[in-house]
């Protein structure tokens, strides 16, 4: 399964804004967008001003980078978006919204997405009472997800839910932490979505 293997810190500052890609550590200031506010590499301290193009695909590369996929993946779900019925741009956030891999993380089970999809990686959960351990895998509404019995007292568990105990859940889940398990209830709506991220760029972009 590819994935991208560098540094998450360079990502955010070729973003050029945090991306929270590392949990707690993106809140303090080891940041490394808070200390050095400029692009990795050697022309990174240049300013350029960007084209239309450009500003398209640098909002294209923030939604693949907060959810962590690539472009190979990203492309097919803009495509399973223009298929389906609504707003293309609207479609292609609420399918990123409801991967595995996100759901855990908005449930408060994983400090970052990151995380969550390690954790989805290493089997720690069921989905609708069977293992799942694909993070890409897509959740749809009245699935029940929940960590395994032989993963409940890791000690993981126990960090994160200390770490994200006050952590507000979106309306379209219902998460109970005290038996590790959540549901989900509906397809997230637009406001849902608390990615920066403006959609209707990506929409241009790939219509070009």
């Amino acid at each position: 399964m590819a994935r991208y293997t560098g540094a998450s810190c360079r990502l955010c500052r070729r973003q050029g804004e945090k991306l929270f890609l590392k949990g707690e550590r993106c809140y303090t200031d080891k940041c490394a967008v808070s200390r050095r506010q400029y692009a990795p590499g050697q022309h990174g301290q240049s300013k350029k001003k960007l084209s239309e193009y450009g500003v398209q695909l640098r909002e294209k590369q923030k939604a693949k980078r907060f959810y962590g996929v690539l472009e190979s993946q990203f492309r097919k779900y803009f495509e399973m978006a223009a298929k389906t019925k609504g707003m293309t741009g609207e479609n292609l956030l609420k399918i990123l919204e409801t991967r595995l891999d996100n759901v855990v993380y908005r449930l408060g089970f994983a400090r970052s997405r990151s995380e969550a999809r390690q954790l989805v990686r290493h089997g720690h959960f069921n989905v609708n009472a069977r293992k799942v351990d694909i993070p890409s895998y897509v959740m749809r509404p009245n699935d029940l997800i929940e960590v395994r019995e032989g993963s409940k007292e890791d000690e993981v568990f126990k960090e994160v839910l200390d770490a994200t105990g006050s952590k507000v859940v979106p309306a379209w889940l219902s998460a109970d932490h005290e038996n590790l398990k959540g549901t989900v209830l509906a397809m997230p709506a637009r406001e849902d979505v608390d990615v920066p991220v403006q959609e209707h760029m990506i929409v241009e972009l790939y219509s070009k």
